[in-house]
């Protein structure tokens, strides 16, 4: 059983930064693709962006691209989300992921969830 614990979410202005984390544990970290989705009050959760095992692909949703960077240290089984230039609009609760072995970027593809970290961006 995979265990995934996000940190790193507050409160932060338009146009700052936020870095956040998700450590793993209960499974063989360096072999799952990860990552990110957010949900935003009264929204369906959606995907953000995800990471190969090796870190060496990645893939994000377009409101996203540019502007945060999914990133992974398998010797300390975390996964990041380095959020620059936020928005308003980006106010959600993030949550990591652990993605079933055939990835499909929906949640119907993850295997695992975190509780998620909560981002508040004021305008």
């Amino acid at each position: 059983q995979v265990q995934l614990v996000e940190s790193g979410g507050g409160l932060v202005q338009a146009g700052g930064s936020l870095r956040l984390s998700c450590v793993a544990s209960g499974g063989a970290f360096s072999g799952y693709q990860m990552g990110w989705f957010r949900q935003a009050p009264g929204k369906e959760r959606e995907f953000v962006a995800y990471i190969t095992w090796t870190g060496g692909s990645t893939y994000y949703a377009d409101s996203v691209k540019g502007r945060f960077t999914i990133s992974r240290d398998n010797t300390k089984n975390t996964v990041y989300l380095q959020m620059n230039s936020l928005k308003p609009e980006d106010t959600a609760v993030y949550y990591c992921a652990s993605f079933r072995s055939a990835v499909v970027l929906t949640p119907s593809g993850v295997a695992y969830w975190g509780k998620g970290t909560l981002v508040t961006v004021s305008s």
